[in-house]
C-alpha cells in the first residue's frame, strides 16, 4: 500500500486524488457491475441508451462522495453499493433530460443520446433510469433515506424549471442563479454523503455535516464548470467553449461582468444572451468583457470559499484516511481543468 495511506490515524497526509479514489476503486467496479445487472431489460433499447450514456465516461464524483463518506461513519455493511448507484442513476437520468432541453448535440466529447436515438428515447430512458433508482432505494434503504432521496429528486425538478424560465434572461441575478445550481446540482451531491451518514447511523450533527459538506461542494462543482466553459479547451471540456452561452444560460462569470460593465457593454452582453444564433465574433467580445471585469476571478473566489466552508464541516469526524481523502476530493473540485 502506498506511504501515504499508511498515515496514522491523527496524522494523515494530504492526499491526490487518485489515492482518494484507489480508496473505493473495488467498490466503484461492484458498483458498476451493479449498473449492468440493473440495466437488463427486455425493451432493447433501455439497455442499449443507458449502457451508452453510462459507459460514455463521467467522473464517479457523485458515488465517490457516498462510498467515502460511508467509510467515514464506519458503515460496515454492503448497501452503500446498491445507493451510490441509485445516485448515479438519478445523476445519469437527469442528465438525458437535460441534453432534450438544451438540444445538446455532445456529452463528455461523443454524441449525446439524444442525437443519436432521438429526443422521445432519451426522455423515456431517463424517466426508466429514475424509476430504477427508486426501486432499488426501496430495496436497499429505509425511510429515512427515501425520504432524502425523494426531497432530492423534487428539488432537482424545480432546479431544472428554474433554469428554464430563466433560460436566455440577462436579468437573472447572483441569487437567481445560485437557486438555481443549489437545486438542480448540489443538492444531489448533499444527498449523496447524507445517505451515507444514514447508513452509518452517526449523530443527527455528523449527518448534517455532512449534507453541508456535499453541498458546499456542488455548488463549486457547478461554479467551477461554469468558469472552465469559457476558459478550457474543447479537447478539455468535450463540448463547444462558451457553449453555456450558446444554450442561453448565463452563469456567474457572466453575470459578475454584467453587473460592473458599463451600458454600452450591457447592452452588448445582453444582445449576446438573447441571440437564438450567436456568432463566434459574438461570443469572443463577450468572453473579453468576462475577462476584463473579472468574472472568472470572482467566480473562483466564490468556489474556493465554498470549499473552505465545506471542508470546516469534516471538523466533526476525527482525523484519518477516509477525512483526509474527502478533503482531496474537494482541492480536486477547485483544481480541476476538465
Amino acid at each position: 500500500m502506498d506511504k501515504k495511506l499508511k498515515e496514522t490515524a491523527t496524522e494523515p497526509a494530504l492526499m491526490h486524488i487518485q489515492e482518494a479514489f484507489d480508496l473505493i476503486k473495488d467498490d466503484i467496479r461492484k458498483m458498476e457491475d451493479g449498473f449492468k445487472k440493473n440495466l437488463n431489460s427486455d425493451v432493447y433499447l433501455v439497455s442499449k441508451v443507458g449502457e451508452y450514456i453510462l459507459k460514455s465516461g463521467g467522473k464517479r464524483f457523485r458515488p465517490m462522495i457516498m462510498l467515502l463518506a460511508a467509510r467515514l461513519c464506519n458503515y460496515t455493511g454492503d448497501k452503500q453499493i446498491a445507493l451510490a448507484g441509485v445516485i448515479e442513476f438519478i445523476h445519469t437520468a437527469t442528465l438525458l433530460h437535460d441534453d432534450v432541453v438544451d438540444n445538446a448535440n455532445l456529452r463528455r466529447g461523443s454524441a449525446s443520446a439524444n442525437t443519436v436515438w432521438g429526443d422521445g428515447a432519451s426522455i423515456l430512458v431517463g424517466d426508466y433510469l429514475l424509476s430504477k433508482a427508486f426501486s432499488l432505494a426501496v430495496a436497499n434503504g429505509d425511510m429515512r433515506i427515501l425520504k432524502v432521496l425523494s426531497n432530492t429528486t423534487t428539488r432537482m425538478a424545480e432546479g431544472e424549471v428554474l433554469q428554464l424560465i430563466k433560460h436566455s434572461d440577462a436579468d437573472t441575478t447572483e441569487k437567481d442563479y445560485l437557486d438555481v445550481v443549489t437545486n438542480k446540482t448540489a443538492v444531489l451531491i448533499s444527498a449523496a454523503a447524507q445517505v451515507a451518514g444514514i447508513l452509518g447511523e452517526v449523530s443527527l450533527e455528523k449527518e448534517v455535516a455532512l449534507a453541508n459538506f456535499g453541498m458546499g461542494l456542488g455548488i463549486a462543482y457547478q461554479l467551477m464548470d461554469d468558469c472552465l466553459d469559457y476558459i478550457s479547451t474543447d479537447e478539455d471540456l468535450g463540448k463547444s467553449v462558451g457553449n453555456d452561452l450558446r444554450e442561453g444560460k448565463v452563469t456567474m462569470p457572466l453575470i459578475q461582468a454584467s453587473k460592473k460593465a458599463n451600458d454600452a457593454e450591457r447592452e452588448y452582453i445582453r444582445e449576446a444572451i438573447e441571440s437564438e444564433d450567436l456568432e463566434d465574433d459574438k461570443l469572443q467580445g463577450v468572453i473579453e468583457l468576462i475577462k476584463k471585469y473579472g468574472g472568472i476571478d470572482y467566480t473562483m473566489d466564490r468556489a474556493h470559499k465554498y470549499i473552505d466552508d465545506a471542508k470546516k464541516n469534516l471538523d466533526s469526524f476525527e482525523p484519518n484516511i477516509e477525512r483526509a481523502a474527502l478533503i482531496a476530493v474537494a482541492d480536486f473540485v477547485i483544481d480541476r481543468t476538465y
